[in-house]
């Protein structure tokens, strides 16, 4: 809510408490509008005067039970209530002040504050509808320029809109070639790699023949070597049984002579 704004919603609540001061007779009602100087203690003072202490209290008791009810807002503070004589209801930006007659004319706030613009309830009232009128004059006028603005800038953003797809498409040619070119480099990278891998994929067969050739030859070397040495231990086992054949046949010639010897 801007400064304006806050400042016509307190007039609207002080003519309302003006036209309850009116409702429950209250004498001499009158409005004070503070200079600005005096803004930092209020905007705006109401007066107004009772008879006697019962109506000062019930003048105070229905603006607090009105302005609750109807706008919603509580004083700040609320100061005098018991004694009567003078009733002060603090709504920040508004003070309502309820006197006595002859306490009024004791204190007399509208001396005290001379530099105040003094207005009638009736005053405050006509301000308040030209202030509206001029108000309600300014929104269409508002409206206006606003259409005004969002016809206008409705064909730039139809220009817009249109250049846009020309650009979308000027930008998508670039990167369609940029995504041709990573193709055929992609293409080239794996048939490049391809032909390492095939050459390695040649040579391991070749390896492995090498190798197996390789482990072949201790074998057969190995077997030349035993088998020439089979017939060394073939003549040195066969030695043994010729020492042995003959050894026998010499005891076999020796045994039938000593028998015929015992015989005779």
């Amino acid at each position: 809510m801007t400064n304006s704004e806050a400042r016509q919603q307190t007039r609207i609540l002080v003519q309302a408490a003006a036209a309850i001061c009116e409702d429950k007779k209250g004498e001499e009602t009158r409005i004070l509008e503070l200079d600005p100087v005096d803004s930092g203690l209020s905007d705006f003072f109401l007066i107004t005067s009772a008879t006697n202490n019962r109506q000062s209290i019930a003048i105070a008791d229905e603006i607090e039970l009105r302005l609750k009810k109807e706008y919603g807002v509580m004083p700040h503070a609320v100061e005098g209530r018991q004694q009567g004589e003078w009733i002060l209801l603090d709504y920040i930006d508004f003070v309502v002040h309820v006197f006595l007659t002859e306490r009024r004319a004791f204190y007399d706030i509208e001396r005290l504050r001379k530099s105040a613009r003094p207005l009638t309830p009736a005053q405050l009232t006509a301000e308040l509808t030209a202030r509206t009128l001029k108000a309600r004059a300014k929104t269409p006028a508002k409206k206006a320029a606003a259409k005004k603005a969002g016809s206008a800038a409705k064909p730039v953003a139809k220009k817009a809109a249109a250049v846009k797809p020309a650009a979308k498409k000027a930008a998508a040619k670039p990167a369609a070639e940029k995504a041709v070119a990573k193709k055929v480099a992609v293409k080239k990278g794996k048939t490049v790699a391809a032909k390492p891998a095939a050459k390695k994929s040649a040579a391991k067969p070749v390896a492995k023949r090498a190798a197996v050739a390789a482990a072949k030859k201790p074998a057969a070397k190995k077997a030349v070597k035993k088998a020439a040495a089979k017939p060394v231990a073939v003549k040195k086992a066969a030695k043994p049984v010729a020492k042995k054949t003959a050894a026998k046949a010499a005891s076999a010639k020796k045994a039938p002579a000593k028998k015929t010897t015992k015989k005779r």
